[in-house]
């Protein structure tokens, strides 16, 4: 007798702690959330921009919390259908094979089901929330009252209304889609999909209806989808250009308005099959639809192109070519750019600049690029102060003239701090202070910038004003201010004019920050900062505020997120206050008709490395249409509308009341100082290489291509960045504070042209594009031809030689600016100097070259390089302070001697007596003896003055 004995079942040990960590889990979740919400929202209020926030966070959760519910409620309930159809009974090796998971999703069903439900949901929902701004624009949409010359349609709707619908579209055909999988296989695991007996099939029964019904949904948004799609070949990227082309309008427009309909008729198949239940039709229209889609969307288009279109490719695509020029133009802000004919000429002659002579004193020779070490040695104070690495050009009236000046603020250098504890980095080293500003034409007599106003605390010409820096390009790093009554004040103010010449401390006195003193706000910052000593610190009290988010870009950005801003910022003295000003640009990528072109490369230049990149996007439309102002003490952030008629700003301004101030509060001091914007003028720049060729037959020749030069004195990799100065354009009767740039032809190095825009926002011209064209009579060099001819140049050869051959000093260029005057164009470059294996060195200007045609000149000072080139009479005077001396006044030219026979030996021995006195003028200033390296450059300058005459110059 056999003893049966069954073995005992073990069951796993219980883990009671995985429901606990799943609860710690998600309350850890839910805990960052809030931090991350509630600390947004204290943000916003802090800056008074609560509606932003509100608008934003309240369209984001109706999008998130209404698309996961229609979504996962629209899965859940196919999925329910589904299971509800399931049979009795599954026969077979089939049914036996599905039995065990029928059975699992029998007992678990709500489960199953709710789980693909509420993972769609939420992922549908997450991707939704993403077009809050698209969804808010469409519903405040404003028109252009223009329309486009296919469709007819406002250019609003593709601006607008098309990424919306584009994106419903794609959410409803997803959710079908997912619909489809999970029935399928809900429908297979019940066993509808699995044969049962000889006549009956899973496509003919419950599961066929059902699939059939959610096919022909997809197919129905499928055809809605091919309809839109009609309006996209407006912004599709084609073989020529952006936008319509002879192709789309003659193939693939009528052909997805066939797909459409086709996808309409089979749908209405499938449709049918619910009652018919015959598969092979519907499955007979689909792989019809299929083969079609095939044929009439890709192989159609392609072989019109082909056979058709590249053949006669000008006179087929002529008419689109117009269009598309037309509406580019539109979209850049192009169309009305004047274009002047200019020839230029190459000749010098006595008192040549005597019309220009106004123009004079705004060349500027103190280059932003290059001064900032300079900045930083003399007017830094102490270690953990710093400037930018590229200064601002700005303008300012001073001695009742309008005069360009290069500004910067000295702001807080964490890196600088003596000991970066805690402490220090976020409650003592809290800010910067002052403002910096020197002339952009003078310099002092050892070749530093001439201050206009400098030091701690600030003293000069400009009025004074609240001079503390809590909020600028360098500051990064949150602070903690404020200190209750009685309590010592902590943060450092300035390094000296206390006490024994010690320091002054300062307490916090502005509008701005979030009040830290409560303990749920400080529990708050420290999980969203991850510093626990918000909590433990004694020097965070009742009176606290926590400021961050302190770079001007950052806060407008944070303010108005559907705005970008411009990657040059820059510091202004404005009523009693220091303020920031950022341009910011509404754009677009669904501009009808309009060439594409990427905001990163477009603005890409030699300052970028300096400046920092745009961002990485695509657009075909740009206006800068907000003028943001950021207060540097307390952070208070105003935005200004500027380009009124932008449709997109009056969306947003519909969408935010009351957060863009009307153009007419812009006061009349803060208009001085606005200016035009460096990305914006890049962009256009760089449209207009090509689409300053209007016809459409020279725009596809292509034979009048344009490009950007590169930068000769920087690098031969990347593109000359556009010069603020101040130019007098020919015919004009004074000059104007400009953004300029030039063109060189494709492939070569000579002038193409001269782009300049009236950049002085207080002008009546403010914007207006002007181009100077180069004759194609005769060559004129451009930049690096023309800074090969500088350097190549004997005198300047001899006289730089000292600085290029590992001497004591060291020669580095300046901006090479380019400006239309005399009739023709006239060239200046600042050479600075700076010593060598020296602690604490920085550039000094020393020389000033110029070329006007042929025809170089060089000289200690501009005057004296352009008299070098103009046969020793330029006409006019710069302006400058000489060294030693006072700024001159504009003089009328004088009767100019007859150059003698050029006496190259003579000119060497002279150029050799400066040499040997510049050496002497370096050893005197290293050894402290001003009175001495004064004395020696001027005894240089003598020499060079008769190195000169020697050369009949």
């Amino acid at each position: 007798m056999t003893t049966s004995m069954t073995a005992p079942t073990h069951r796993p040990a219980g883990r009671p702690w995985l429901p606990a960590l799943g609860i710690l889990a998600a309350l850890g979740i839910g805990f960052m959330s809030f931090v991350g919400v509630w600390s947004d929202k204290l943000w916003f209020d802090s800056v008074s921009y609560g509606v932003v926030f509100n608008t934003m966070l309240g369209t984001r959760s109706v999008l998130f919390v209404g698309t996961t519910l229609i979504v996962g409620i629209v899965i859940y309930l196919a999925a329910w259908l589904a299971y509800r159809t399931r049979p009795f009974a599954v026969g077979g090796a089939g049914g036996a094979l599905l039995a065990p998971y029928r059975a699992l999703l029998s007992r678990h069903f709500a489960v199953a089901a709710a789980i693909p439900a509420v993972l769609i949901g939420v992922m549908s929902g997450a991707t939704a929330q993403l077009e809050a701004q698209s969804v808010l624009a469409f519903l405040h949409r404003s028109p252009f009252n223009q329309v486009d010359p296919y469709f007819g349609l406002d250019y609003a709707f593709y601006v607008f209304e098309y990424p919306v619908w584009k994106a419903a579209i794609g959410l409803v055909l997803s959710t079908l889609s997912f619909c489809l999988l999970v029935v399928a296989m809900i429908q297979f695991v019940v066993g509808n999909l699995v044969r049962v007996g000889q006549r009956n099939r899973g496509y003919t029964g419950p599961a066929g209806q059902q699939i059939s019904v959610i096919i022909g949904l997809i197919l129905v948004v499928y055809g809605m989808q091919s309809l839109l799609e009609r309006y996209g070949l407006l912004l599709g990227q084609g073989t020529l250009f952006s936008g319509m082309q002879y192709t789309d309008a003659h193939a693939r427009l009528q052909a997805k308005l066939v797909i459409a309909i086709m996808a309409f008729v089979v749908a209405a198949l499938f449709f049918a099959n619910v009652f018919i239940r015959r598969a092979i039709v519907p499955a007979a229209g689909g792989v019809l639809l299929i083969v079609s889609s095939i044929i009439l969307g890709g192989l159609y288009p392609a072989f019109v192109q082909s056979f058709n279109v590249k053949p006669n490719e000008p006179d087929k695509e002529r008419p689109y070519m117009q269009e598309h020029i037309k509406m580019t133009q539109q979209a850049y802000g192009i169309a009305d750019v004047e274009t002047k004919e200019y020839a230029a000429v190459t000749q010098v002659a006595p008192g040549q600049l005597k019309a220009d002579a106004a123009a004079l004193p705004g060349i500027r020779l103190i280059d932003p690029m290059v001064v900032a070490p300079t900045f930083d040695q003399l007017q830094q104070v102490r270690g953990y102060y710093a400037f930018p690495d590229v200064l601002n050009i700005d303008r300012y009236t001073l001695d009742g003239a309008e005069t360009d000046v290069v500004i910067a603020a000295r702001e807080l250098d964490v890196a600088g701090v003596p000991d970066a504890n805690w402490n220090n980095l976020h409650t003592v080293y809290t800010h910067g202070y002052g403002v910096v500003a020197a002339y952009g034409n003078r310099r002092q007599t050892m070749g530093e910038p001439q201050w206009i106003v400098g030091d701690i605390p600030p003293v000069g010409k400009l009025a004074e004003a609240e001079p503390r820096i809590y909020y600028g390009e360098l500051t990064k790093q949150f602070v903690i201010v404020g200190r209750e009554p009685g309590q010592q004040p902590i943060e450092l103010d300035t390094p000296g004019g206390g006490a024994n010449g010690g320091e002054v401390n300062n307490v916090y006195a502005g509008k701005g920050g979030i009040p830290i003193g409560d303990l749920g706000t400080r529990a708050v910052m420290a999980a969203k900062f991850g510093d626990i000593n918000f909590l433990l610190s004694d020097r965070i009290n009742s009176a606290s505020k926590l400021l961050y988010d302190r770079q001007p870009q950052v806060r407008v950005q944070e303010i108005a997120p559907w705005l970008t801003t411009d990657s040059s910022i820059y510091p202004a003295l404005v009523d009693g206050r220091v303020v920031w000003v950022v341009d910011a640009y509404t754009t677009s990528d669904t501009f009808p008709n309009s060439q594409q072109i990427s905001l990163r490369a477009s603005t890409t230049d030699t300052e970028t490395k300096f400046l920092g990149a745009q961002v990485d996007t695509n657009v075909n439309y740009i206006r800068n249409s907000v003028k943001a102002v950021v207060d540097a003490a307390d952070g208070t952030v105003s935005l200004y509308e500027w380009d009124t008629t932008d449709p997109i700003l009056k969306a947003y301004e519909g969408v935010f009341p009351g957060v863009i101030k009307p153009k007419s509060e812009i006061s009349a001091a803060l208009l001085d100082h606005f200016r035009y914007p460096q990305d914006l003028f890049k962009v256009q720049r760089e449209v207009l290489s090509r689409y300053h060729m209007s016809n459409a037959d020279t725009w596809y020749k292509q034979t009048d291509l344009w490009t950007i030069p590169t930068d000769p004195v920087r690098s031969a990799a990347d593109k000359e960045p556009p010069y603020y100065l101040s130019i007098k354009w020919p015919g004009d009767a004074k000059p104007v504070f400009s953004l300029t740039t030039v063109f060189v032809p494709k492939n070569r190095s000579n002038l193409a042209s001269y782009l300049a825009v009236d950049a002085d926002a207080a002008s009546p011209n403010y914007g207006k594009l002007r181009i100077l064209r180069m004759s194609d009579t005769q060559q004129i060099d451009g930049p690096g031809q023309t800074f090969n001819a500088i350097n190549n140049d004997q005198v300047v050869a001899e006289l730089l030689r000292p600085f290029l051959n590992q001497g004591s000093a060291a020669a580095t260029y300046g901006n090479l600016l380019t400006l239309p005057m005399g009739n023709g164009l006239l060239y200046v470059m600042p050479v600075y100097t700076v010593r060598q294996a020296s602690t604490g060195s920085y550039p000094v200007l020393r020389f000033v070259t110029v070329r006007f045609g042929e025809h170089v000149g060089i000289g200690t000072t501009l005057q004296e390089a352009l008299d070098a080139v103009f046969k020793g009479d330029a006409g006019a005077s710069t302006g400058e302070t000489p060294i030693g001396g006072t700024p001159t006044s504009p003089t009328t030219p004088t009767t100019p001697t007859t150059p003698t026979t050029a006496d190259p030996d003579a000119a060497t021995a002279a150029l050799q007596r400066a040499q040997q006195a510049f050496t002497d003028a370096d050893a005197a200033l290293r050894a402290g003896d001003l009175a001495g390296y004064q004395a020696k450059v001027g005894v240089a300058k003598q020499a060079i003055a008769d190195a000169m005459k020697a050369l009949g110059r």
